[in-house]
């Protein structure tokens, strides 16, 4: 497996996991102390999530600058 299919599967369950603790506290299935402890593993999800994100992000600009295919519309089309 590569680094990106692992990356992508590392962020697919990470979202899935955030899925769930978000389901379960808006089902109010958890104590206020689990539900403390479900918010912090939620917020380390979120934060991994974006990082996943803003690296493929990255990757995205740097092959699209590789391979030329960069392209800049006037101003009146960006609007359109």
């Amino acid at each position: 497996m590569s680094t990106s299919d692992k990356s992508i599967k590392d962020f697919e369950k990470s979202l899935l996991n955030l899925e769930q603790i978000v389901q379960k506290m808006e089902n109010g299935e958890l104590g206020l102390e689990d539900s403390l402890k479900q918010f912090e593993k939620g917020i380390q999800l979120a934060k991994n999530c974006q990082n996943a994100l803003s690296s493929a992000e990255l990757k995205v600009n740097q092959l699209i600058e590789q391979n030329g295919l960069q392209k800049t519309l006037p101003f009146d089309e960006q609007n359109g």
